[in-house]
């Protein structure tokens, strides 16, 4: 089995409302090969999932928001959904959390609505990303060039925009993680 990422430590932080498929993939093809996962989140014991148009299920938090030291980790994913990302973005903890990664040029994988707390932790500007199409003018007004591609690497980020979109985002993802420096 290929254990590319063995000891790289993956932070995904979600909140209620997350596109499940977005996460649950994502996750099991990174611990795959070899990483490290922890759900993160402001919530402090389960955080539900989406199901594209329902409630899905609930998944148990491995670290809440306010304990997580963005330090800890070697790489940040943000998977979509509508009102997860909502959330996110109004939330200074998760803003701070992902801004970490921002400075620090920690790679990081943003899915469908994944990329709009990015915008609010300052790591879109000059970049050139994809995103579900809903999110481009707010990406382009913040500073970021938007494509509509299955998935775009541009520096330490990997976007894609849409759930048909996983196998290609998790190979990028998967190479790009595998690029950089573990802590």
């Amino acid at each position: 089995m290929n254990k590319a990422l063995a000891g790289f430590k993956v932070a995904i932080l979600v909140t209620d409302g997350f596109e499940q498929v977005e996460m649950t993939e994502p996750k099991k093809e990174l611990q795959a090969v070899g990483a490290e996962v922890f759900i993160v989140s402001p919530n402090n014991e389960k955080v539900k999932g989406w199901q594209h148009t329902k409630w899905g299920d609930e998944f148990a938090i491995d670290v809440n928001l306010e304990q997580a030291s963005p330090q800890d980790y070697d790489a940040l994913l943000l998977p979509g959904g509508v009102i997860n990302p909502d959330k996110l973005r109004i939330n200074d903890h998760a803003i701070e959390f992902i801004a970490h990664f921002v400075k620090n040029n920690k790679p990081i994988a943003a899915i469908c609505h994944g990329p709009w707390p990015l915008i609010n932790a300052n790591g879109v500007k000059g970049h050139t990303m994809t995103s579900w199409p809903s999110l481009k003018l707010d990406l382009v007004n913040a500073g970021a060039q938007w494509v509509d591609k299955e998935v775009v690497v541009d520096d330490m980020l990997v976007t894609s925009r849409k759930p048909d979109d996983i196998p290609a985002f998790n190979e990028a993802m998967i190479k790009l993680f595998s690029q950089a420096p573990s802590k």
